[in-house]
């Protein structure tokens, strides 16, 4: 059964203007992610996609994109791709991120989180790396992001 989140995709992503209305509703939830702007482009179990202009509001001194505005990305790509995989018996939430500047982020951004292999969820609690990279529009990764999810089963309701 799909959680709440990929069935909102599910239904609004096809339709003129649902993907951006997707994408304000999951900034409405978490309302630090609306800072960036984002636009969701694809989501499904196990990948993530969004995108972010190269506008003032998240440029550095440099007039490149700011390296927070990434981790704001990157982030928001992992959580909702961790979010549309898991089954509603597991939650998350992220423990730790480890990050790589990789080349000045001049052009608007994409990034995409996927997990590497196939997940099974179990009765314990595990933490789960999530990769993420940032690319520009030349297609080259500008920032790559490890970020560390602890993935636990719900507590039953009593």
């Amino acid at each position: 059964m799909p959680n709440t989140a990929l069935l909102a995709w599910r239904r609004l992503s096809p339709r003129p203007g649902g993907r951006w209305l997707f994408s304000r509703i999951v900034c409405l939830k978490a309302p630090y992610f609306g800072s960036i702007r984002p636009t969701f482009v694809d989501l499904q179990p196990g990948r993530c996609e969004l995108r972010i202009r190269n506008r003032r509001a998240v440029r550095n001194h440099l007039g490149t994109v700011n390296a927070i505005a990434m981790c704001c990305m990157a982030e928001l790509a992992a959580g909702t791709m961790i979010d549309a995989t898991l089954p509603p018996t597991h939650r998350w939430i992220p423990r730790g991120m480890t990050v790589e500047y990789l080349k000045k982020a001049a052009t608007d951004l994409s990034a995409v989180a996927e997990f590497e292999s196939e997940l099974r969820f179990g009765k314990t609690a595990a933490e789960i790396p999530v990769i993420v990279h940032v690319t520009d529009t030349q297609g080259d990764v500008v920032f790559r992001a490890q970020i560390r999810m602890w993935v636990s089963p719900r507590k039953a309701s009593a």
